[in-house]
C-alpha cells in the first residue's frame, strides 16, 4: 500500500465544545475517579448532532432510513475537498457549476466555517448551502457531502436542503474541521457510532493523504 498521511478532520468532544444553538445539552461527567476509586469512568449526556456528525434521512422524515443503514461506501472512499472560503453567506449552484464535481463523488467544502472555534459560542452566520446548491449536486449524481460546520442549512423554510439531499440518497456529513487542509483529493474514511434506529450519530472522520 502507498505511504499516507493521516488528517484528523472531526470535532473534539469536550465541555466546552460548541453545540447548535447553544443547546447546553452536552455533559461529560466522571461518575468515577481513578484517585478514589479502582477504575475512571466517565458519563456522556449530549445530542447526536453534536461535533462530527452524520445525518439520516430520519432526520426530516418519519419514514426515512437510519444512521446505521448508510452504505459504507458512502463514508469510506476516494473523495474531493474544495475551497470555497470566499464565499460570504451562502453556497449557491452558481458557486459549484466550475468545480470539478463528478457522478458518485464524495465532495466536502472547505468555507470560512473551519475557522470558528469548535469551542464556545455557536456561530449563527455560518455559510451553509441553499436550495439551487444541493439541487446542483443531486443534479451531478454525488453520494456524500460535507461540510465544516453542524448544519449544512441555516434554518431553511422546511428543511428544503436536507430534504432533496436526502430524497436522492445523498448522505450529510456536518460538523468536518478543514482548516488545515489544502483542496484536493483525499481518501476518506467516516464512520458513525453503530447506534440503531436513530437519525444521527456522532463520527471520527480522517482524510488519507497519499504521498
Amino acid at each position: 500500500m502507498k505511504k499516507y498521511k493521516v488528517i484528523d478532520i472531526s470535532w473534539p468532544i469536550n465541555q466546552n465544545t460548541v453545540e447548535y444553538r447553544n443547546k447546553g445539552e452536552l455533559n461529560l461527567k466522571a461518575v468515577k475517579n481513578i484517585q478514589s476509586d479502582d477504575v475512571h469512568q466517565t458519563h456522556v449526556s449530549l445530542d447526536m448532532h453534536t461535533g462530527t456528525h452524520i445525518d439520516a434521512p430520519m432526520h426530516f422524515s418519519k419514514d426515512g432510513n437510519t444512521v446505521d443503514s448508510i452504505s459504507f461506501d458512502h463514508l469510506i472512499s476516494d473523495c474531493k475537498v474544495f475551497d470555497l472560503t470566499h464565499v460570504e453567506e451562502k453556497i449557491s449552484a452558481s458557486d459549484l457549476q466550475k468545480l470539478d464535481i463528478q457522478e458518485n463523488d464524495i465532495v466536502l467544502f472547505k468555507t470560512k466555517n473551519s475557522f470558528f472555534s469548535a469551542q464556545g459560542k455557536f456561530e449563527p452566520n455560518f455559510v451553509y448551502l441553499d436550495k439551487t446548491a444541493a439541487q446542483y449536486l443531486v443534479s451531478k449524481k454525488i453520494k456524500t457531502v460535507g461540510i465544516d460546520y453542524l448544519g449544512v442549512e441555516r434554518a431553511q423554510p422546511d428543511h428544503e436542503t436536507h430534504k432533496i439531499f436526502f430524497n436522492a440518497n445523498i448522505t450529510i456529513i456536518e460538523g468536518l474541521r478543514l482548516g488545515d487542509v489544502n483542496p484536493g483529493k483525499y481518501f476518506l474514511i467516516c464512520l458513525p457510532v453503530k447506534f440503531e434506529g436513530v437519525e444521527a450519530a456522532l463520527s471520527r472522520a480522517v482524510l488519507l493523504d497519499f504521498v
